[in-house]
């Protein structure tokens, strides 16, 4: 069995050969790389994960496959929201914001409606798993609504 960390390298390696193109399990996803900074080793970290893209906000989705517990790279965005995302060729410094309440209920429903994988996701625990938005930064922190958004 492949572990994750070698998964993921080549998975990186894959997307920066192709633009942002992979092919896996990932084929034909929207996928970024978003590079945090570890929340107790401060340890630069990237790790690929699908987004929706929603206007101008990359929105993330901390599922881990439906596991009990949120990613470490959520983690590491409660600590250190201000981080870079890579998109296609495109390297963009980003600002972390979690959705609450009925804006993050809309954004999750629709990414489960696009990967049915997802309400999977939910279906296997109890928490209720975090959708984050990544700002550019430089981009306000309102939401449509003009409602603050509670930063990561």
């Amino acid at each position: 069995m492949t572990d994750k960390p070698d998964l993921n390298a080549r998975i990186i390696d894959e997307f920066r050969a192709n633009q942002g193109q992979v092919g896996g399990g990932f084929s034909g996803a929207p996928l970024l790389l978003l590079h945090t900074v570890g929340a107790r080793s401060g340890k630069p970290r990237v790790n690929p994960t699908m987004y929706l893209a929603d206007k101008d906000r990359f929105l993330v989705f901390a599922s881990k496959a439906g596991s009990d517990r949120n990613p470490d790279w959520y983690h590491n965005l409660l600590a250190h929201p201000e981080v870079r995302i890579e998109v296609g060729d495109a390297i963009i410094d980003v600002r972390a914001v979690e959705l609450r309440g009925a804006e993050r209920d809309t954004a999750f429903a629709e990414q489960a409606r696009r990967y049915p994988g997802f309400a999977d996701y939910q279906s296997k625990t109890e928490r209720v798993i975090p959708v984050i938005a990544l700002i550019p930064l430089g981009e306000g922190a309102e939401s449509a609504d003009g409602t603050e958004r509670t930063p990561v």
